[in-house]
């Protein structure tokens, strides 16, 4: 089974809690991701998330409103040399999809359900003779 470093994404999407819902939206579909990590300096804080998104805007979206008003505070978290098993445990258990990956306290990786299923599919494609 993979480490959690094998599959993570490194490249990054953060804001702060105080980024306006629209801003955190806009770069989310720019990247092409589900998720971004919420950081107070290069503390984790929250994780934002397209679930988040769906809460704010059946809460009824304000022009004022703000990532830290909706985001998942003091998100699960991952270690990059735990296994891609423990994590999908960790998410199947936990009911979401993105793990922040933190080595040391820092944040240097995020893990989607996406990933983990990418290796367990490249691990069990056919190759070629």
């Amino acid at each position: 089974m993979h480490r959690v470093s094998d599959i993570m994404a490194g490249d990054l999407l953060t804001v702060e809690a105080d980024a306006s819902l629209e801003d955190a939206v806009r770069s989310m579909n720019d990247r092409r991701v589900g998720a971004i990590l919420v950081l107070e300096g290069d503390r984790l804080v929250g994780v934002f998330t397209e679930r988040d998104v769906l809460r704010a805007v059946a809460h009824g979206l304000t022009p004022d409103a703000v990532v830290g008003d909706f985001m998942t505070r003091g998100p699960e978290t991952i270690e990059p040399d735990d296994t891609a098993e423990h994590a999908a445990v960790l998410m199947i258990h936990g009911g979401f999809r993105h793990l922040p990956v933190v080595d040391t306290g820092k944040v240097v990786g995020i893990l989607s359900i996406r990933d983990l299923m990418r290796s367990v599919l490249d691990d069990a494609a056919p190759r070629g003779v």
